[in-house]
């Protein structure tokens, strides 16, 4: 069934009804109505008939396309745009409903248009999903209506389009263009002066003001004077060290299960993984990836190699979490076989207590021995709101001192890091990615990868 009667058709044949009750103790009305009511069935037949008219060169008289990508970006912003060409004599008004996957849980995907003749319109609206995993799109329903208004006219278009959502790669994009731009400090990356040279040497070159002293080559100074050559400082010109080895290792563990704004750690640590990567390959180092729980994940050796992201980036799409507690001591035992080379291993997991930290800590320590090690986890952002809220009864003061003494405890495992000389990094997990990347980049210019 492609016809419907629209709501004007039955505010109209609600009137003339009306009309018919009132005649009925006004005699006089019930000729007029009768001429009403007839010219009402006219115009719904004649609004029929315009619609199924045959378009203007056209095999239909609307047309309707949804443009996507072949995949959308999880936890990002992905743009939709519907197409509606309208190839009658006369203005449509539309009313476009999109069957948009049930993951979203949306039921306001609904536009309003009035397309003139021979003129194309276009929607734009935005889908952001939280899980990864294929979403299967319905068909693309187009109502049309004449300037009667009072039949409608349905037309469907692209009916069971399966779309997979892969971790945010329109995040990994936008830092990558900013990366190659110098733009990163846009988004938050701070601009690290360097320390020391952790540099392989490139060149000699004259020496220019804003030079570091320390970089001049007093002998090759000397050689030139004693050549007859001008008189000029020359300076050693580095770049940095190259083909260095970035593992990101994630946990799957049911720690990493925890939503915040709807998406998951693991789903936090996958997109900052797969931005980080890309980052460190832009920097001329390798990237590698790990995954494990309570049972070895995944493994995939450090690289720079064409292709070698796209190989992340369906890994990472089929990572899903475990329900278990991670077994450490397994992934010590992984990092020690799969990984020989000393590595930036950047850990991403969570602990929620100093007590959960200390058990896994002997393994820590262990791989912090044989690697520069990370320790990335994750701040509770909704007890700090509840923290910063005013208490106003007595169960508030009690509630938040008790939510206080969680938050002072991940501080503490911070500090019980640091004095075992581990590195860690405390984020929210908004921030995961910006913060990551700031780490990174820090250890590239100290020199410590």
């Amino acid at each position: 069934m492609s016809v419907f009667l629209t709501q004007r058709f039955f505010i109209a044949l609600l009137a003339v009804a009306t009309g018919f009750v009132v005649a009925f103790f006004l005699p006089w009305l019930l000729g007029p109505l009768r001429i009403v009511f007839g010219l009402l069935v006219v115009l719904t037949l004649l609004d029929a008939l315009l619609l199924f008219a045959p378009a203007k060169n056209k095999a239909v008289p609307v047309f309707g396309r949804r443009v996507m990508g072949d995949k959308l970006a999880n936890g990002s912003d992905n743009d939709i745009r519907i197409y509606i060409e309208n190839s009658y004599r006369f203005p449509v008004q539309t009313e476009t409903i999109d069957e948009i996957p049930h993951q979203f849980q949306r039921r306001d995907v609904l536009f309003k248009t009035l397309v003139k003749p021979g003129e194309t319109q276009i929607i734009n609206y935005q889908l952001r999903p939280t899980k990864r995993g294929e979403y299967e799109f319905g068909a693309l329903n187009i109502y049309a209506a004449s300037p009667l208004g009072l039949v409608r006219r349905r037309f469907r278009y692209e009916q069971g389009r399966t779309v997979p959502v892969y971790p945010s790669f329109l995040q990994m994009r936008q830092y990558e263009l900013l990366a190659i731009h110098n733009r990163l400090t846009e988004v938050g990356v701070k601009r690290i002066r360097r320390v020391g040279h952790s540099l392989e040497f490139e060149q000699i070159r004259p020496y220019v003001p804003g030079d570091d002293p320390r970089s001049i080559n007093w002998q090759a100074t000397a050689r030139r004077a004693g050549t007859g050559a001008a008189d000029e400082l020359v300076v050693n010109h580095f770049q940095d060290e190259r083909a260095q080895q970035v593992y990101c290792l994630v946990d799957k563990g049911r720690v990493m299960r925890m939503p915040f704004d709807g998406l998951s750690l693991l789903d936090y640590a996958i997109n900052a993984t797969l931005v980080v990567s890309n980052i460190a390959l832009l920097k001329h180092d390798k990237a590698g990836l790990l995954t494990f729980s309570n049972r070895p994940g995944t493994t995939l050796a450090a690289d720079r190699r064409p292709g070698h992201l796209l190989k992340l980036l369906e890994i990472l799409y089929r990572q899903k979490t475990k329900y278990l507690e991670t077994d450490f001591e397994l992934l010590y035992a992984t990092v020690r076989t799969r990984i020989k080379q000393r590595s930036l291993l950047l850990l991403f997991t969570n602990f929620e207590t100093l007590h959960g930290m200390q058990r896994q800590l002997p393994y820590l320590r262990r791989l912090a021995k044989d690697h520069l090690l990370l320790v990335i986890f994750f701040e509770n952002t909704e007890l700090r709101e509840y923290l910063d809220a005013p208490a106003t009864t007595t169960e508030d003061v009690y509630n938040q001192t008790i939510a206080e003494k969680f938050a002072q405890e991940k501080r503490q495992i911070v500090l019980e890091l640091q004095r075992y000389g581990i590195y860690s990094l405390l984020t929210a997990p908004k921030d995961l990615t910006v913060n990551t990347i700031n780490k990174y980049l820090e250890f590239k210019a100290r020199g410590l990868i």
